[in-house]
């Protein structure tokens, strides 16, 4: 009987990753265009409300999902490297990169969500790996990420960790996470 529902849970999980490589190779990945500011801001809106309410209240979130518009999209596709990820032609995931304050060794990524309905699928790994192959990226001795509570522990399983050490929230509820390179 055990050994049947060892068996069971092994197939469910090679049937999960299966899954998961599946949604991975189709996944379409380009930079970011100007008629995707609607489709990537409502992305965005929906991880405040679904995902993000988690951790940080649902009034909260209700606030920034209001403030949030198509402007602030384009505010940061206007200085950074925007890509959607694109699944059956819809977007599914987005992620950006960009100078740290105009530095030519610091970078910043900017932005990273995707559809809750396709987390766990392995688009935000796909998103940090593109990013991570960007000559914004390539260049910088150190990147930094604005985390939120939510995706910290997301980052962290890619070397990024607490700045300087501290683990500690900014005053936009954000831990500033790094990684350095060596060049």
């Amino acid at each position: 009987m055990n050994d049947l529902i060892e068996l069971k849970l092994i197939t469910r999980e090679d049937e999960n990753m299966a899954l998961v490589d599946y949604v991975k190779s189709c996944i379409e990945v380009r930079r970011f265009k100007e008629e995707d500011a609607k489709e990537v801001r409502n992305l965005i809106v929906r991880n405040f409300l679904e995902v993000n309410s988690k951790d940080y209240g649902i009034s909260a979130m209700e606030k920034l999902a209001k403030d949030y518009d198509v402007e602030q999209v384009l505010n940061v596709a206007s200085y950074a490297h925007m890509y959607v990820f694109e699944f059956d032609g819809k977007i599914v995931g987005t992620g950006s990169i960009s100078s740290f304050w105009g530095s030519e060794t610091e970078s910043i990524l900017l932005c990273i969500f995707v559809l809750p309905e396709f987390h766990g699928k392995g688009i935000g790994r796909k998103i940090i790996n593109t990013l991570e192959a960007d000559e914004f990226y390539i260049r910088a001795s150190r990147i930094e990420i604005p985390a939120s509570i939510t995706a910290t522990d997301f980052y962290r399983k890619f070397g990024y960790d607490y700045k300087n050490g501290v683990k500690e929230l900014d005053d936009e509820q954000h831990y500033r996470l790094e990684i350095r390179r060596q060049e």
